[in-house]
């Protein structure tokens, strides 16, 4: 399929949806929600947008700041985001979207709508923007390419110095064959690192590996600001608390260093976190905090011996900082565990199934081959799993009721691996 033909695939796809519920599509907590309802589903990610802003040059006032929301659907975002830009930006491939933006955010001055190609940038000059952002949007679009075009543009209107943040499908099952406008194409980081290290950029995060919500941040260079002191490597803690203490793999295998003294050119493709001389996944490198200090963040490398371990920094191949120790805990034994029950189209309404369909999380859950679900003792169908977070490993299954499902109370019963996780009641409307 042409890049035309998928621009004009996802233009019909997205205006029907907007046509039919844009709030839902865009925020799929339930139908037919408010508008106050959904915006304030946004709250986390605008909390997360607003954090990565404390990387921009601080001799650039708020006022004079320009933001660009790439795929901003009906401004959901872009409302609450104006507070802390004097212009903010946003280009979606759906002229439907478009229009609802306009009333949303109609009673800002400074917010302006545009309707894109859908694959590029075009509208907009070069160096003209200081932070650019996109959610839940690049995950839906079903070429690599489209979205390649889309970063290469958002680097090429940033202002050295300006910052990405963006988030992109990153779940392992996902195939480009299978890709549509709504299951996206998928990227793991070592194809996020290759853009980055390609085109010069700084890569400062690279968040939630294996998920479908792996988030980016990029920084375009500018004039570099030597170092005015060597780096200290002041403290290590597990990256989940202030405990100086990691298990050897699970979920809370990751620690935090904070170091003083970092320099402002390091990114996840130089600086390498080494537990007793091995490199980790670093994931993370922070924006500097108000005393000076810098976080980076990595995952483990696999098979440690418990114990206490050195820690160091590497940077392009040589020791920056060093002195650090963290003690590597014997990892925890996996219990199979269910976390949550919702409907699967509504999730807001929890329990009470007004779909038909079913949305079961499961943890600690290493092969989901042996589940097993019955309502009322009958087998459920149309069973879909998706590993949504390998290093827990945390497992989404939805799955169709019986087709002789009652309405009233039901009983629901599953199986992973031949235990039985228990017996949980929902109400099928």
């Amino acid at each position: 399929m042409s890049e035309r033909d998928v621009r004009e695939w996802m233009r019909a796809d997205w205006n029907a949806r907007a046509k039919e519920d844009a709030n839902y599509y865009v925020a799929f907590g339930r139908r037919d929600q408010g508008f106050e309802e959904f915006v304030s589903t946004g709250a986390d990610v605008v909390r997360s947008l607003v954090a990565e802003l404390r990387r921009l040059p601080t001799t650039r006032y708020k006022r004079a700041r320009r933001a660009l929301e790439i795929g901003c659907g009906p401004g959901r975002l872009m409302l609450p985001l104006c507070a802390h830009f004097g212009e903010i930006h946003g280009v979606d491939v759906s002229d439907e979207m478009i229009g609802r933006a306009r009333q949303n955010l109609k009673g800002i001055p400074h917010a302006h709508l545009h309707t894109g190609s859908g694959a590029d940038l075009a509208q907009f000059a070069d160096e003209s923007y200081d932070f650019v952002y996109s959610y839940a949007v690049f995950q839906h679009i079903p070429s690599h390419d489209v979205i390649w075009s889309y970063l290469s543009e958002a680097v090429r209107v940033l202002r050295p110095l300006g910052i990405i943040r963006c988030q992109v499908n990153g779940l392992h099952k996902t195939q480009e064959e299978k890709s549509d406008t709504w299951s996206g194409a998928a990227f793991t980081g070592g194809m996020l690192r290759d853009f980055a290290r390609t085109l010069g950029l700084q890569l400062l995060a690279l968040e939630g590996e294996g998920t479908q919500y792996l988030w980016m941040t990029l920084r375009k260079p500018g004039p570099a600001v030597p170092p005015d002191r060597a780096p200290v490597l002041v403290r290590v803690t597990n990256a989940e608390s202030s405990e100086p203490c990691a298990p050897a793999s699970g979920r809370y295998a990751a620690i935090a260093v904070l170091v003083d003294g970092l320099p402002d050119t390091v990114d996840l493709n130089s600086l390498e976190v080494r537990v007793r001389g091995v490199a980790g996944s670093t994931t993370y490198i922070g924006p500097p905090a108000q005393d000076g200090l810098i976080q980076v963040n990595a995952v483990l490398p696999p098979s440690l011996k418990t114990g206490l371990a050195p820690i160091e920094l590497w940077w392009n191949g040589a020791l920056l900082a060093g002195g650090g120790m963290v003690r590597i805990l014997p990892a925890p034994p996996m219990v199979p565990r269910l976390v949550s029950v919702t409907d699967g189209v509504n999730i807001v309404s929890g329990t009470k199934i007004v779909s038909g369909v079913v949305k079961v999380i499961l943890e600690d859950v290493a092969d989901l081959r042996g589940f097993a679900g019955k309502v009322n003792g009958v087998p459920v169908t149309h069973v879909e799993t998706f590993l949504t977070m390998p290093q827990v490993p945390r497992w989404e299954v939805n799955f169709h009721l019986p087709e002789a499902t009652a309405p009233g109370p039901a009983t629901l019963e599953i199986v992973v691996a031949r235990r039985n996780l228990g017996r949980f009641e929902i109400s099928v409307n």
